[in-house]
């Protein structure tokens, strides 16, 4: 299900197996639409310590919707009794152990121009940066094998002199808040050394520790570093909230959507849908039959343009960052913990290294100006004429 930053869920967005739950059924079984805050997921998005949902949000989250979307329809169609909980507890544990037992790495690793894309603007961005004299450092969960493997495809041969420390095997969260694991060095050939670690060198690679250490090591805090990451909870929240970091997020996503928000059918749509609703409020103070049934047109079409826009990017869930009118739970999250985001980090390219990115004001609900007088004059017939009467 797709839920906003207020917690209601998008009604048509609730999913069993891959046919839509009916919205009265829905209802019944939330007692309305609103998703009680103990019912919601922990911190990090998981289902724990009582919580009931998780949040998929980011890239590993696809595969696994997918997998548990079908088997449950496989159950259904087939007419086979099961437990939820078991099937999405086996789910998580089958993914969890691809990742574990490295069986995803070696996949990857024996067909890597299959699973990644050559970025050539990676290797550009980086370049920039290096050459400006900027710090750089890699801290990813991935084994240093594939790491090597896949940075030598996207990047280059000489991808580690453009880092000036690079840590694999992080294991975030835990990276940002567990003091106890230290560093450990790993040599070109894999293998890990005893050597206690006092300075963290360029051109070498590092295993496990944590940021306290990191921090210790480097001397890089606060607000001087902008660390990115693909995830708000593992990448970003900590980050920000306890260590004063800036941070970005890389939500591939964004691309496609930014590209159906520039078209003419969607710039379009939506001025007829917010000038409909601006109509609605001003208007609905006519309480004579007339006016009353022209207001019902109104919201008809209202409703049947918000189920259009939401068809543009998906026409399951709809935006990313949308949920009809509000912001989605996705996009409350981000925008508390990343400063910036972007759809891939050749973005940057765009800027000067120097270039600042200041906060936009957004205005607060009192300070918006009322609703024109004057709205545009395209395609009001059924306006022109209640007011002709």
């Amino acid at each position: 299900m797709k839920i906003d930053a207020f917690h209601y869920i998008q009604l048509g967005t609730v999913y069993r197996g891959l046919g839509v739950v009916p919205d009265e059924e829905v209802i019944e079984m939330y007692e309305g639409s609103h998703v009680p805050l103990e019912q919601m997921s922990d911190f990090y998005g998981k289902s724990s310590h009582g919580n009931t949902m998780k949040q998929f949000m980011d890239i590993f989250s696809l595969p696994e919707m997918t997998l548990l979307s079908c088997v449950n329809e496989y159950f259904l169609k087939n007419n086979i009794d099961y437990e939820p909980v078991h099937l999405y507890k086996d789910v998580k544990d089958a993914i969890r152990d691809v990742h574990i037992k490295g069986i995803m790495y070696r996949a990857i690793e024996a067909d890597i121009e299959k699973y990644i894309c050559y970025a050539e603007q990676t290797r550009a961005v980086l370049a920039k940066l290096a050459d400006h004299g900027k710090k750089m450092f890699l801290i990813t969960n991935s084994p240093s094998s594939f790491v090597d493997k896949g940075m030598r495809y996207i990047v280059g041969k000489d991808w580690r002199d453009l880092f000036d420390v690079v840590i694999v095997q992080a294991e975030k969260p835990s990276f940002f808040n567990d003091k106890r694991r230290p560093f450990r060095k790993v040599n070109e050939k894999g293998v890990l050394l005893w050597d206690k670690i006092h300075k963290l060198q360029k051109g070498q690679i590092y295993k496990q520790g944590n940021l306290y250490e990191f921090l210790k090591l480097t001397g890089w805090r606060g607000s001087k570093v902008l660390y990115f990451g693909d995830h708000i909870y593992s990448d970003l929240a900590d980050l920000t909230l306890k260590h004063g970091w800036r941070t970005g997020a890389i939500i591939p996503e964004l691309r496609s959507e930014l590209k159906i928000m520039n078209t003419e059918q969607y710039i379009q749509t939506m001025t007829w849908l917010q000038t409909l609703t601006g109509l609605l409020e001003q208007m609905q103070v006519h309480r004579d039959t007339e006016s009353q049934l022209v207001l019902q047109e109104w919201k008809k079409e209202r409703k049947e343009m918000r189920e259009m826009t939401k068809g543009f990017f998906n026409t399951q869930f709809g935006s990313l960052f949308r949920t009809d009118q509000n912001p989605t739970y996705f996009l409350r999250r981000l925008s508390r913990f990343a400063d910036i985001y972007m759809a891939s980090l050749s973005c940057l390219l765009n800027y000067d290294v120097s270039h600042t990115f200041y906060p936009r004001r957004t205005p607060l609900q009192h300070e918006l100006p009322a609703w024109s007088d004057g709205p545009p004059t395209f395609r009001l017939p059924i306006l022109q004429e209640a007011r002709a009467k």
